[in-house]
């Protein structure tokens, strides 16, 4: 039987180290600076000072997130509603953390583990669990320290060009301010049909008919929790159908 000592350590001086993590964070680094400079512009534009868009990207740091928390505050609605909404739509960050758990065999830091937590995106999420597949004993808390702190470093400067930006400085550049303010649906829409998949319509289906019900009967605020209820109903009813039928 194998020592679990030996398990719990990786291979000496082949670990991965916080240079690793930087060098690795790259491809997140140019895929974050041109949305969150798109963000900085748009939260400008909404009417939020650089300040509060920099706040933004500093304390809650979550993309698609503060778009629609900036777009809602702008819009009047109540800080709850926003709140609430955008909790709604980062609930699957509860998952990350123990879905990277069940794959991490050396030992934690409390104070490192809090450090890496907070930078725990989509993106960084990916980039960990493909690296704990590959080998897990080369992942360490180090490497991810610098790979998250680079990927929040990123989206905080491009927030704070596009801020600046905002007050004038694209005013002679119309089509490239209105270029900007679509990436962030450009990029989703690419995802989307990057990852779509017949099983997928009906869940996809019921969350935009959520959402068109709710523009129309309500709100933007009303129609963004709609599409999300509707689209995770259809998923679990869809899955306990599918378990039926086995």
């Amino acid at each position: 039987m194998e020592n679990p000592a030996s398990i719990a350590e990786p291979y000496p001086g082949n670990e991965a180290t916080l240079l690793e993590g930087f060098k690795d964070s790259l491809p997140i680094v140019i895929s974050y600076l041109p949305v969150a400079f798109a963000f900085g512009l748009n939260a400008t534009k909404l009417g939020f000072t650089p300040l509060e868009s920099l706040f933004f990207s500093c304390i809650i740091y979550a993309g698609a997130s503060q778009f629609v928390i900036t777009a809602l505050l702008s819009a009047g609605s109540s800080l709850w509603v926003a709140a609430m909404t955008v909790m709604a739509m980062d609930v699957r960050h509860i998952l990350y953390g123990p879905s990277l758990k069940t794959r991490i065999v050396t030992r934690l830091s409390a104070p490192k583990t809090a450090l890496w937590a907070f930078g725990l995106t989509d993106e960084v999420f990916a980039a960990a669990t493909a690296k704990l597949l590959r080998d897990n004993r080369r992942w360490t808390e180090n490497w991810m320290i610098g790979i998250a702190f680079c990927s929040w470093l990123s989206w905080v400067a491009g927030t704070a060009a596009g801020a600046w930006s905002g007050n004038g400085l694209l005013e002679h550049y119309p089509a490239v301010e209105a270029a900007l303010s679509f990436m962030l649906p450009a990029l989703f829409m690419s995802f989307l049909l990057a990852s779509f998949q017949r099983k997928q319509s009906v869940c996809v289906g019921a969350a935009l008919a959520g959402a068109l019900l709710g523009l129309t009967l309500v709100s933007i605020p009303a129609a963004i929790l709609a599409g999300i209820v509707c689209g995770c109903l259809a998923a679990l009813l869809q899955a306990i159908y599918q378990e039926e039928l086995r």
